[in-house]
C-alpha cells in the first residue's frame, strides 16, 4: 500500500523548533500577564493578553493535529501487524485528511516577520502601455479583491486614480485580517500579462505590466517605536479629480502628505472629508516609512550574504499568459499553473504558499 505523504523533513523540523520557540514566548507571556501591575497600562494589557490568547489557539491546532497523527499511526500498525485490510480506506481517507491539515498550516512557520500578522495596505501602479497595462491593472485589482473575500477578510480601497478610457493608473486598497500582511508581502514585484488585445483591432498579442507595493497597515501605538512628528511632514489640499482628471469637488477636499526627510509623497482623494483624507493618508505614510525600514534590513541582509536585490520594477515576480496558451509562473518559485482562470478570480492561496514555503528553505540554509 501507498499512504499520502505527511510533508518533507525540512518542514516538520522547522515546525518542531518554531512550535518550541512559540511555548517559550506563552511562558514568557503568562510571567507578564501575572503581574498585579499590567493593567495600569491597560492598552499594554490587551495586547499581551490577545497575543498570548493567539499563541495558545495556535499550539492547541497544532497539538490537536500530532495526537489525531499518533491516534492513526497506531491504528494503523494495528491493522498490518494484524493483517486486517477492511479499514484501509477508512485510514487511506483520515491521513489525506491530515496531510491536508499539514499542508494548510505549515506555510503559516515562515510568517515570524515583526508585521506579519498585521493587515496590509496594497498599492497596484499600472506600467507603461496606457490603456493595456491600465486595464491589467483593474484586472488584478479585481484578483486581490476576490481572494481577500474569499480568505474571509476585509477589503477597501483607499484611493484610486482612474484610466483615461478604461482601467486604473493606481489603486490603494487594504486587506483586513489575521497574517494579511504575511501571506501578501511576497506579491510585491512586478506582474506582467501576456494576452490577446481586446483594445486592438488587429487582434495582435500584447505584453502588459503592473507593479504591487505590499505595505503593512500597523496603528501608532504597533508601529515599532515610530513615531511620524508634526515638523517632519508637509501637508497640502487640492480639489479631488475624477475620470480624465476634471475636478469634481468644489472644495479642497483632497490631501498630499509629503515626508521632508525621505521625500515620500502621498495623495488621497477617495472621501469626501478632507479630514477622512488626511488620515488615511497619514496611514499610509506610517506603512510606506516601516516598509522603508524593512526594505532597508532586508538589503543589509542581502549585501552581507553578498546577495543583490533587484529594483522594484526590474523585478519581475510572476507572468500571467493567457495566449497562445494558458500558464501562471512564479519566477522564484516555478510554481506554476494552467488554471489561469481560477487564479485571476482569487485563487491565489496556491502561489502564496509556494513562496512562504520555499522561504522556510531559504531560511534553514542561513
Amino acid at each position: 500500500m501507498t499512504w499520502p505523504s505527511l510533508g518533507s523533513g525540512l518542514t516538520k523540523t522547522w515546525c518542531a523548533f518554531d512550535l518550541d520557540n512559540k511555548q517559550l514566548d506563552i511562558n514568557n507571556l503568562e510571567k507578564l500577564v501575572s503581574d498585579p501591575h499590567l493593567w495600569d497600562d491597560p492598552i499594554e494589557a490587551q495586547k499581551l493578553m490577545k497575543r498570548l490568547s493567539q499563541l495558545k489557539q495556535e499550539i492547541e491546532t497544532w497539538n490537536a493535529l500530532d495526537k489525531k497523527a499518533d491516534e492513526l499511526e497506531d491504528l494503523l500498525a494495528i491493522s498490518i501487524q494484524e493483517e486486517d485490510y477492511s479499514l484501509e480506506d477508512m485510514l487511506r481517507s483520515e491521513l489525506t485528511e491530515i496531510a491536508d491539515e499539514l499542508s494548510n498550516l505549515e506555510w503559516a512557520f515562515s510568517l515570524t516577520g515583526e508585521f506579519d500578522e498585521k493587515n496590509a495596505i496594497i498599492a497596484i501602479h499600472a506600467g507603461a502601455g496606457g490603456t493595456e497595462s491600465q486595464d491589467w491593472a483593474e484586472m488584478m485589482l479585481r484578483m486581490y479583491l476576490r481572494w481577500i473575500e474569499k480568505k474571509g477578510y476585509y477589503g477597501k480601497i483607499l484611493d484610486i486614480s482612474h484610466g483615461e478610457e478604461v482601467g486604473i493608473k493606481s489603486v490603494v486598497f487594504e486587506a483586513n485580517g489575521r497574517y494579511a500582511f504575511g501571506l501578501l508581502k511576497g506579491e510585491a514585484g512586478v506582474h506582467r500579462l501576456v494576452r490577446i488585445s481586446p483594445f486592438d483591432a488587429s487582434h495582435s498579442r500584447h505584453t502588459s505590466f503592473a507593479l504591487l507595493e505590499a505595505l503593512p497597515a500597523v496603528e501608532n501605538e504597533d508601529a515599532g517605536g515610530l513615531v511620524i512628528n508634526p515638523d517632519e511632514i508637509k501637508i497640502e489640499v487640492f480639489r479631488s479629480s475624477g475620470h480624465g482628471g476634471q475636478n469634481v469637488q468644489k472644495n479642497a477636499t483632497a490631501v498630499r502628505i509629503i515626508h521632508i526627510s525621505t521625500g515620500i509623497k502621498v495623495s488621497v482623494q477617495n472621501e469626501r472629508s478632507q479630514y477622512q483624507n488626511k488620515e488615511i493618508a497619514l496611514r499610509i505614510l506610517r506603512a510606506r516609512l516601516i516598509e522603508r525600514k524593512l526594505k532597508e534590513q532586508a538589503e543589509e541582509k542581502a549585501r552581507l550574504k553578498g546577495e543583490h536585490i533587484s529594483p522594484e520594477w526590474g523585478n519581475q515576480i510572476r507572468s500571467y499568459v493567457l495566449h497562445p496558451y494558458k500558464m501562471i509562473k512564479d519566477h522564484r518559485t516555478n510554481h506554476e499553473t494552467t488554471n489561469a482562470n481560477e487564479v485571476l478570480d482569487g485563487d491565489l492561496d496556491e502561489f502564496l504558499h509556494a513562496f512562504l514555503i520555499n522561504n522556510i528553505g531559504e531560511r534553514s540554509k542561513i
